[in-house]
């Protein structure tokens, strides 16, 4: 299958959609193009991926067989009241990484279009993103078909309804930094310790690692997992009882709820 992708707004996410494509075959035969904000980044981003790009969204949508959107949540509007911009995604699949942006409002900024909404994550980049997906009225078994096959390419990926986007959003959306505070905070306690701060940050990152593969791989709980080395009157269970102290696990379901409920806001 040849195929015309066009990601308008390239940025993180685009790229790391399209090195995934290319890394893992899904994308050969394709083409690719993309647009960005600045003759700057798009000279740069020329130079990083095989694709084509400029500073004209219509022009790319207009040839693409496949739209991504990738622009900022707040900008998305603006790029669809540019005269000629519906026209150009009409009778297309236009999946958009915009978070809190409603399929509601997609298909009335591209009535036409065939949306597909999306959110993934920045793992993305070393092909250990996860990716939530949720389809538009007129979408078609087909695009949510060929939408899982380019995720698939960049990690995992699911599909829900869209209510639970916004959970999603700060979920795995938000969760690598989220992940990567923790990480640091575990390093950091081995500096304390002594350890030297290179070694740390592999050490606890590794950890985090293995940990997140083991329940993904054995598909058991968390709980169950840590149960397993949590023997009595040993030092995790004195670690344990620190973390609960410091109230970690509220704070944790508090930060996602949070990003969550600010997520909900990006697109109004």
């Amino acid at each position: 299958m040849s195929l015309h992708l066009s990601v308008i707004g390239c940025g993180t996410m685009g790229r790391a959609v399209v090195g995934g494509l290319l890394a893992s075959g899904e994308g050969e035969g394709w083409s690719f193009g993309a647009t960005t904000h600045s003759a700057e980044s798009a000279a740069r981003l020329a130079a990083e991926l095989p694709m084509e790009t400029s500073l004209d969204n219509i022009a790319e949508a207009t040839r693409a067989d496949v739209v991504i959107l990738g622009v900022k949540p707040q900008m998305a509007a603006s790029v669809f009241a540019v005269p000629g911009m519906a026209d150009a995604v009409r009778g297309k699949m236009l999946i958009s990484l915009c978070a809190g942006v409603r399929i509601a409002q997609l298909e009335a900024w591209a009535p036409g279009a065939r949306v597909v909404r999306a959110m993934p994550n920045t793992p993305a980049l070393i092909r250990e993103g996860m990716t939530v997906l949720s389809p538009g009225s007129t979408a078609t078994a087909e695009d949510l078909a060929l939408a899982k096959r380019m995720f698939q390419s960049v990690g995992r990926c699911r599909v829900l309804e869209e209510k639970h986007m916004d959970a999603v959003t700060g979920l795995s959306g938000s969760g690598p930094a989220f992940a990567c505070v923790i990480l640091e905070a575990l390093a950091d306690g081995g500096v304390m310790m002594g350890l030297p701060r290179d070694v740390a940050i592999e050490l606890a990152a590794q950890t985090m690692q293995g940990a997140a593969r083991l329940v993904l791989q054995t598909g058991e709980h968390p709980a169950a997992l840590r149960d397993r080395v949590t023997t009595p009157a040993g030092c995790t269970i004195a670690g344990l009882f620190r973390m609960e102290e410091g109230r970690v696990r509220s704070t944790l379901a508090r930060t996602v709820q949070e990003a969550a409920e600010v997520a909900a806001g990006l697109g109004c």
